[in-house]
């Protein structure tokens, strides 16, 4: 008798935590992390630092990292009234309006405007779903000059204060060059690169795919069946060198390491035949248990929300039991959560 495998509901991944548990501030030093890394086959875990990560691969595996950088989406004007508004854009549409986020989204319905300055305003022209907007930009500030001249480093609801200086760096990856995220790709945060040098000292090999990191990552799965959640879309860019470098790993037996969710939904979505090919467009993939992964052998990550559709991902990777001993574990042990806190390696 075969036995079907176990359907998940989102309660399956929700877990108890201190809110001083969530990292404020990065440390002074990226590499300082906690690193817990855990045998997604026997539930197996070990404590250390992130500055022991170059230890982890073996020589031949390749590090998938997303070069994305975070842009300062998170821009603040007036309304008619006087009354601050937030626009957080998401992503430009070819006919020049911007997909965002709005606050506060009641009072910001189609006709309504925000005004930046004397000379910019932003008019609703649509109402998406999502809690999503779409506005059209006027005046003598195109999106760009607007971000540079009002945008702010679009910090993680959890953080519980405004951005500073030091955020307009630490929020970003060492790597990071493809403008597009409102999120950062936190896995990568603790690299430095004295790390990623030793990593290719001992012959480990590095390659890069894109993917935009949209709102979406911090939307909490609402309805108690996951599978009736609906992902934001985000843009994603695989080049012909990384996917012959990923196919070439695969075919010799070495290792695949997602660095973070979003370089492993990127290698699930366009490798989903077992095979890595150049391709760009844009990726909706809700990975849940049970799922099949063709291109992901391990994977490093941050702690994530519960009930997150990112909590989700790496249980489908590293088991839903092992992971969710191990989100206990790390709780008992002072570990720091989320976008700035420590790291799991799932081997």
């Amino acid at each position: 008798m075969v036995r079907e495998p176990k359907r998940f509901c989102t309660d399956d991944f929700d877990y108890e935590y201190p809110k001083e548990a969530i990292a404020q501030r990065p440390l002074a030093d990226r590499s300082a992390s906690r690193l817990l890394a855990l045998n997604r086959h026997s539930g197996a875990i070990d404590h250390t630092t992130f500055r022991t990560f170059a230890e982890l691969p073996d020589p031949g595996d390749v590090l998938v990292t997303n070069v994305s950088r975070v842009v300062p989406a998170r821009l603040t004007g007036k309304r008619d009234n006087g009354r601050d508004a937030e626009i957080l854009l998401v992503h430009a549409e070819a006919d020049g309006t911007w997909t965002c986020l709005a606050h506060p989204g009641g009072k910001l319905k189609v006709g309504r405007k925000v005004y930046f300055g004397e000379d910019t305003t932003a008019e609703i022209v649509a109402v998406l779903g999502g809690g999503l907007r779409r506005v059209r930009f006027s005046g003598a500030l195109d999106a760009g000059e607007l971000m540079e001249e009002y945008g702010a480093v679009p910090l993680p609801p959890y953080i519980s204060r405004a951005p500073d200086d030091a955020d307009t760096e630490r929020y970003q990856t060492v790597y990071a060059r493809e403008n597009g995220s409102v999120a950062a790709p936190t896995a990568g945060l603790h690299f430095t690169e004295e790390i990623l040098s030793r990593l290719e000292d001992r012959g480990v090999e590095i390659t890069e795919v894109t993917l935009h990191v949209g709102p979406g990552t911090f939307k909490p799965v609402r309805d108690n069946d996951p599978s009736r959640h609906e992902m934001h879309a985000e843009w994603y860019s695989v080049s012909r060198e990384a996917a012959e470098t990923v196919n070439e790993t695969k075919a010799e037996g070495r290792r695949v390491w997602a660095i973070g969710t979003t370089s492993a939904r990127v290698l699930e979505t366009v490798g989903a035949t077992g095979v890595l090919r150049e391709d760009s467009g844009w990726t909706n993939l809700f990975v849940l248990p049970p799922y099949e992964f063709k291109m992901v052998d391990a994977m490093l990550t941050n702690f994530h929300l519960p009930r997150s559709t990112l909590m989700m991902l790496v249980a489908a990777l590293g088991g839903h039991e092992h992971i969710m001993n191990a989100y206990r574990e790390a709780v008992e042990r002072g570990y720091r959560l989320y976008s700035y806190g420590d790291a799991m390696a799932i081997v």
